[in-house]
């Protein structure tokens, strides 16, 4: 019934109390879901009234119409449905962090894991839990049918095939005897499986309780066996959550749906409070923040940040989520929902190494040996301790992670391979990256600016192979050379192909002041000189 349950949702309308004239709108009470299959229609899902009108999954949609003329039919969408279902999963992140949709669930329908260990007293135990989980869904418009077990299997049989009176909640180690009386589909076995035992007479789960495991393995394999002792806590069966559990989660819920901004900011500074100190306690800092809200009419929105370094800091971490908050609706969908619940999850950390705060100092860089430019020149290096990685995570935020870059090494003797750029809230470069000072980049003249990708220049006036030339053109201006030095020799790199060929480079200036980066690329032996490139400009 959830592939029905969520079209009616959608439809906006609620379903009326006799059919209508027109069966093929989501406004009759009386509707499946059909898809194609080897040619003709089967159904896919039915609502309450078509399955009391002995209509089933799998039937042909002709049948169908048969025993209901006026059958509403819509087209089954299996994607949708199982989004949908993923969503429905998020939003049960309210009662437990370890929420899954389930994946073998027959197409059309929906079903959810929920492992509440540890979190039912939060909402006045296991009773109160199922019934305000049952009340909200129906408010979004699904009819759900919970129950909580020992083991997902004990749980899964009792919430389907359980009896109208019988009590949800399987007592502590009764499975066994609960179980004994349900049918044999309890089990979620194939329909094959359960056509063959009840052929055989095995039609309740007590019933297969004392045959031999050697008969049931023979006849069945162990698919049988299997599921009994899943489902009697004789063998485990995990559930994987929908996504993986963050090791640092705090959750905060609220009396009643908040929609103001300042109250969504202070639950967030209260969360991040705790799970600072936590962190402070253990010797972590956050890497990567998730903040979820979950609202009244069961959609979610998430907001993430990132650091560049571990930090647990709860002023800096708020700083870095305030320009997020501000496009976070609590409204939702419907325009005036508002905020139940508040999670903040924390699924990346590292370990936290306090460092001592260095004055910024001044460090010579290789000179230019043209006489007039570089020769005094230095430049002021930061060394990237809190204050740039602070910076760098408000950059982060405001422009997108992917927006921040982060310069490494990397060894290779030509220019642009020489040098790597990833996002700096990733960490620190790959290892392997050589350090400043080592010999790919010790005591070289480089351009401040570099080009990416070196761009051919027209050379106007050529002195000789040996020396630079006298003018060249460069994106349509003439540049007449005053002062050069040079060449500094560059091997190709062999590994690369026949294609890489070795460059002789030159400093030069023109008469405008402005210096430049130019190589000539050898061809052949080395010795052959080939075309004129601009690869940089000095400040």
């Amino acid at each position: 019934m959830f592939a029905i349950d969520r079209l009616t949702r959608a439809s906006g309308k609620p379903r009326p109390e006799s059919p209508q004239p027109e069966p093929s709108t989501l406004e009759s009470r009386t509707l499946v879901t059909a898809t194609g299959e080897h040619g003709r229609l089967v159904v896919v899902a039915t609502s309450r009234e078509a399955m009391i009108g002995g209509i089933a999954p799998s039937m042909p949609l002709a049948d169908a119409r048969a025993l209901i003329p006026g059958l509403g039919v819509w087209q089954a969408d299996l994607v949708g449905d199982a989004k949908a279902l993923a969503r429905l999963a998020g939003w049960c992140a309210r009662y437990t962090p370890w929420a899954a949709a389930e994946e073998t669930t027959p197409a059309g329908t929906g079903g959810l894991w929920l492992d509440i260990t540890g979190c039912a007293h939060l909402f006045g135990g296991e009773h109160a839990l199922l019934d305000d989980l049952i009340k909200r869904l129906g408010r979004f418009g699904f009819t759900a049918q919970a129950a909580i077990g020992d083991t997902p299997g004990s749980a899964w049989a009792w919430a389907r095939f359980r009896g109208s009176e019988d009590d949800p909640v399987l007592p502590r180690g009764g499975a066994r005897a609960a179980l004994a009386a349900l049918p044999v589909t309890a089990l979620r076995l194939g329909p094959s499986v359960v056509e063959t035992l009840g052929k055989l007479g095995l039609r309740r789960i007590g019933e297969l309780y004392e045959l031999p495991r050697a008969a049931l393995a023979a006849r069945f394999g162990d698919g049988v066996q299997r599921r009994i002792d899943q489902a009697l806590d004789l063998l485990d069966e995990p559930i994987s959550p929908r996504r993986p559990i963050a090791p640092f989660v705090a959750r905060l819920a609220f009396p009643e749906p908040v929609s103001q901004p300042a109250d969504i900011a202070g639950a967030l500074e209260r969360l991040l409070a705790s799970l600072c100190a936590r962190l402070e306690t253990e010797h972590l800092g956050a890497r990567r923040l998730a903040f979820t809200i979950h609202r009244s009419d069961a959609s979610i929105a998430t907001v993430t940040v990132g650091a560049s370094r571990p930090v647990h800091d709860p002023n800096h971490l708020m700083r870095l989520f305030a320009p997020k908050l501000e496009r976070l609706d609590p409204a939702g969908l419907d325009g005036h929902s508002g905020v139940e619940v508040a999670v903040l999850a924390i699924p990346a950390v590292a370990a936290f190494t306090a460092e001592q705060t260095k004055i910024p100092r001044l460090d010579a860089v290789a000179a230019c040996p043209l006489k007039r430019p570089l020769e005094h020149t230095r430049t002021r290096r930061l060394d990237p301790g809190p204050n740039i990685a602070a910076l760098a995570d408000r950059l982060a935020g405001r422009l997108g992670a992917a927006n921040v870059l982060a310069l490494g090494l990397r060894e290779s003797h030509w220019p642009e391979r020489a040098a790597t750029a990833h996002p700096i809230l990733d960490g620190p470069p790959p290892p392997g990256s050589p350090t400043e000072g080592s010999s790919a980049c010790a005591g070289l003249a480089r351009p401040l600016r570099l080009l990416g990708r070196p761009e051919p220049i027209e050379v106007t006036a050529e002195a000789d192979a040996a020396q630079p030339p006298a003018a060249f053109r460069w994106r349509a201006l003439t540049h007449r050379i005053a002062r050069s030095e040079g060449p500094e020799r560059i091997e190709a790199e062999w590994w690369r192909g026949r294609h890489a060929h070795a460059r002789d480079y030159y400093r030069v200036e023109d008469r405008e002041g402005r210096r430049f980066w130019l190589y000539r690329e050898l061809a052949g032996n080395g010795q052959s000189p080939g075309r004129w490139f601009l690869h940089g400009a000095f400040a």
